[in-house]
Formats: C-alpha cells, sequence, structure tokens
C-alpha cells in the first residue's frame, strides 16, 4: 500500500507539472506580437488541393470562393482530386472551372486523404512544368475567406515553410455536436495555436486550410501513413528541428458534424491517428529533444505524450484514489476533493474558457449557449472513445458525410450580424 500511495503522489506532480506548463504557454494568446520582417518580396505561386471523395454537395462552394480571392488569379490553380468518386464530384469540380485529377484504388488500406495527396503531390513534384512555390490543403466541405492566399503569401516573405490557418466552422449553432466542435477548435485556435506561435514554439497543421512551401518535401515528397497525416506531417517537421507558423487572418471555415453518430467515428479515428503517431514518433521525437535542445521539439514531445498517455495516466489515479477509498485508506472528504479536482479542470474549466474566448475574439455567446451547457457532455463523450480505441481500434476510413451548403457570402454576412 506505501508505494501505492508514492506511485499516486508521484502521479498527481506529474500531472500538476504539465497543466502548469500548458497554462504558462498558454498566457502567450494574450500577448499581441509585432509582424516578422519579410526575407523577400514577391507573390508566390499557389497551388490549391482540394482531396474530395464523393463531395458533390459542397464543393462547388469551395471553388467558387478559391476563385474570389483578392489575390490575382494568375498566380494560384485550383485542383480537385476526385479520390474514388461515384458521385458527380468530377463533373460539378470541372464545370465550377477547377482542375481535375481522378483517382482510383482499389486496397481498402490507401483510401485515405493522406494516400490521396501522396500520389497527387508526387505527381506534381515530378512535373518539370510546375512551378508552384507552395500548396495549400483545403477539405471539399470548406468554404475559404477572399484574403486567405494574400495572408499565407505574407507568410511565405516572413520565411515560413509550414504555416496553418485559421480553421473556423461555418455551422457552429446547428446543434450541441457542431457547436462543441466549434467552441473546441475557437479554444484550440487562441490557447494552443497562437500562443506556442507568439511563445516561439510550433504550432500545428490542422487536417485543412494549411499552406506548404514546395521545397519543404522536395526531397522526400508527400509521405504520411497515419489516419491524421496532418499531425504526422506537423511531428515530422518539428522532428527536423523546424518551426510551424499560424496565420490568424488566413481564414477557412469547415464543416462539422451535426449528429452524435458521425462525430463519435470521426473523433475516434482521430485518437486512433494519435496512437499511431504515438507509436511512430515517439522515439524519434524524444531523440530529437536530447540532439537539438530545444524547446520546440520538447514541446512536440509534450503534445504526444499530452494525449493518450496523460489520459491513462489519469485513469490510473482515479482507480488508485477509488482503492484508497474502499480500503479506508482515504476519508470520504478527501476522495470527494479528488473527484472534484477531475471533474472541474476537465468538465467545468474548459466552458468559462470558451466563454472568455469568445468574448476576446467578440463572438456571439446567446447562440452558442446550448453548446456551452452541453460541452461537458461533448468533452466527456470524447474521453469514453479514447477509452474504448485503446482496445478497439478500427483503421479503415470511414467518410462523413457533408451536406451544409452554405457559401462565403452567407457567412460574411452572419458575422457582421
Amino acid at each position: 500500500m506505501q508505494f501505492l500511495y508514492f506511485l499516486q503522489q508521484a502521479l498527481v506532480w506529474l500531472i500538476t507539472v504539465y497543466w502548469i506548463y500548458q497554462l504558462v504557454i498558454s498566457l502567450f494568446a494574450l500577448v499581441k506580437i509585432k509582424d516578422k520582417p519579410y526575407i523577400v518580396d514577391k507573390k508566390h505561386k499557389f497551388l490549391a488541393i482540394i482531396p474530395a471523395h464523393n463531395e458533390e454537395a459542397v464543393v462547388g462552394n469551395l471553388i467558387t470562393s478559391l476563385q474570389d480571392q483578392t489575390y490575382d488569379s494568375k498566380d494560384y490553380d485550383i485542383y480537385v482530386i476526385a479520390d474514388n468518386c461515384t458521385d458527380k464530384t468530377e463533373q460539378i469540380a470541372r464545370e465550377s472551372g477547377a482542375n481535375v485529377f481522378v483517382r482510383t484504388e482499389t486496397d481498402p488500406a490507401k483510401k485515405t486523404k493522406g494516400a490521396a495527396l501522396q500520389v497527387f503531390l508526387n505527381k506534381i513534384l515530378n512535373d518539370p512544368k510546375a512551378d508552384y512555390d507552395a500548396f495549400c490543403i483545403f477539405d471539399a466541405d470548406n468554404v475559404v475567406d477572399k484574403h486567405f492566399f494574400t495572408e499565407m503569401n505574407k507568410h511565405l516573405c516572413q520565411g515560413e515553410e509550414v504555416v496553418q490557418g485559421y480553421r473556423d466552422i461555418k455551422n457552429p449553432d446547428d446543434s450541441w455536436v457542431s457547436a462543441g466542435y466549434a467552441i473546441f477548435y475557437w479554444t484550440m485556435n487562441r490557447f494552443y495555436h497562437l500562443a506556442r506561435y507568439n511563445a516561439g514554439l510550433s504550432p500545428l497543421i490542422n487536417g485543412t486550410g494549411f499552406m506548404v512551401k514546395m521545397s519543404a518535401i522536395k526531397d522526400e515528397g508527400w509521405k504520411t501513413k497515419t489516419l491524421t497525416e496532418d499531425i504526422e506531417f506537423s511531428l515530422k517537421t518539428i522532428i527536423k528541428g523546424k518551426k510551424l507558423g499560424w496565420a490568424t487572418t488566413a481564414i477557412v471555415y469547415d464543416e462539422q458534424p451535426v449528429k452524435f453518430k458521425p462525430s463519435w467515428s470521426q473523433r475516434a479515428r482521430w485518437t486512433i491517428g494519435h496512437i499511431q503517431c504515438l507509436a511512430e514518433y515517439t522515439k524519434p521525437l524524444t531523440r530529437s529533444t536530447f540532439e537539438n535542445k530545444t524547446l520546440t521539439n520538447f514541446d512536440g514531445l509534450l503534445y504526444m505524450l499530452g494525449s493518450i498517455p496523460m489520459f491513462v495516466i489519469t485513469i490510473l489515479l482515479l482507480l488508485l484514489n477509488a482503492v484508497f477509498y474502499l480500503t479506508k485508506g482515504m476519508s470520504t472528504a478527501d476522495f470527494t476533493l479528488n473527484i472534484l479536482k477531475f471533474i472541474i479542470p476537465t468538465f467545468i474549466l474548459p466552458i468559462f474558457t470558451a466563454i472568455f474566448v469568445m468574448i476576446i475574439d467578440k463572438r456571439p455567446i446567446k447562440k452558442m449557449m446550448k453548446g456551452l451547457i452541453l460541452y461537458p457532455l461533448f468533452l466527456g463523450s470524447w474521453l469514453l472513445i479514447n477509452f474504448k480505441c485503446l482496445f478497439k481500434r478500427e483503421t479503415t476510413w470511414e467518410k462523413i458525410e457533408h451536406v451544409r451548403k452554405v457559401d462565403i457570402n452567407t457567412i460574411n454576412k452572419d458575422d457582421k450580424k
């Protein structure tokens, strides 16, 4: 029992130090820093890439928003990867004015976004006529702010090679589920990505609305093998000793699931992808931390260790508390206090953090009240997903249906209300 007591205290201190570190870094989200000076002043040529599998309902609005940029249209091309489509995605993309790359794949293991990007980007890298400076990835359900390429060009001129744009939500108040996503992303955008960018650390790319300089993948191409190709590419970049950038003013609006079942499937895929990255990149991240001796590498390592491992440690700590209580080694008052120490920061504090973010980012709170009230349920379901994925992992890509036909003009009108 003495050993279990020391184990409990060690885990408490480990979790405490971890969250103190996260809190200190998050404070940089409240600091306004000066723009970096230009290293070069030019208009770069962009390649907009849209991986799409049966996205006929939404891909047209994305293409329209990309065509309506303030950036000169001769300085970017739009390509849709029609990935094993059986609907009118290819036809609509061509009619909307985009170039189309048709991909057919019979191997279920390769029917993923990462695999589609790998095939297409290898084609571009091997094309002597391709003269792109950078590419940007968008999910087919997105719509994009008209200043996106202009803002990304600024970051290229500042010398940044991999930059994540601001991932906003085009349907935040459709349901408590989509509201949960919106609250989660708004919080992460400010207190994880922006905070790390301001602190001189590395944000992460986040699925869509990000830019990569062509030279960054020239040597090895786009090679990802996990279900979370965005996190994987971010970690590979950090391992090389490089920092990713963040562009608050390069905004992309993403559609989120409205119903719980597809949300569960999507978040389970993300968790499995994190577990895959944990197995694949923890050792290289640890090695790079000692070799490069930078806080950026250490922070990247903490990101991986702070996901599933920290979840497991928390479960173990709760079990130890239960053992002590049931064996009369802990009073009811102490047991209750320890449970509250878990419940309050896990389920209650995120609500107030979200409200704070919405206030400083000038977002309407009233229409998000249902999402705020049910946010603990959204987070709690994620804990259940994590627990399930520890024992059962489905690695087949499951498509999330996108049906919200929202154009960029509608979003701009809503933002002005």
